[in-house]
């Protein structure tokens, strides 16, 4: 299984952010999710596959195409354990128009993994969760990720399908 149980930050930074987003709620926010705006992503934390641990580390960006409809592409290094990891995701977010700082949002995702040494792997997957806006330019997003392997080594691999958390902090321009 090569997605282990990613939690996409660790619990420490996990902590960090709930104070952070409790101590900065404010009463205005920017629209990120209209027609034209972009989004830029980090994501961090770690994971175990291949009896290894690694250091999960990763970049993602996005564009508005329609108010509240995102086009983006996401990419991940699995570090630290052998053999190293990376993926790239294609992926389309719908985020529900609200008047609120909580959004809900859905989307789908395709998925090419780099594995060193052995034969790249494809998922499909979706996610579905909330956005928290506290304020300003940036954003939160909790949820979760269902992701099933198209083409997989049952010798190598334990399961075809994976569910597991997501924590995101995206930045909106």
């Amino acid at each position: 299984m090569i997605t282990g149980k990613p939690v996409r930050l660790t619990i420490n930074t996990a902590v960090l952010l709930g104070m952070i987003l409790f101590v900065s709620s404010t009463d205005s926010y920017a629209e990120p999710f209209t027609k034209g705006s972009k989004r830029f992503s980090i994501m961090a934390g770690s994971g175990t596959t291949f009896s290894s641990n690694y250091m999960i580390v990763g970049l993602g960006a996005g564009y508005y195409a329609a108010n509240g409809l995102e086009l983006g592409l996401d990419g991940e290094a699995w570090l630290g354990g052998d053999p190293d990891i990376y993926k790239v995701s294609p992926q389309v977010t719908y985020v529900v128009p609200a008047t609120s700082h909580i959004r809900p949002y859905i989307g789908t995702f395709y998925r090419r993994i780099f594995i060193d040494g052995l034969d790249d792997l494809d998922t499909a997957g979706v996610r579905a969760g909330v956005y928290i806006m506290p304020g300003g330019n940036w954003f939160v997003g909790i949820g979760a990720v269902y992701e099933s392997y198209l083409n997989r080594d049952d010798e190598i691999h334990s399961s075809s399908d994976d569910l597991y958390p997501e924590i995101t902090i995206s930045f909106s321009f």
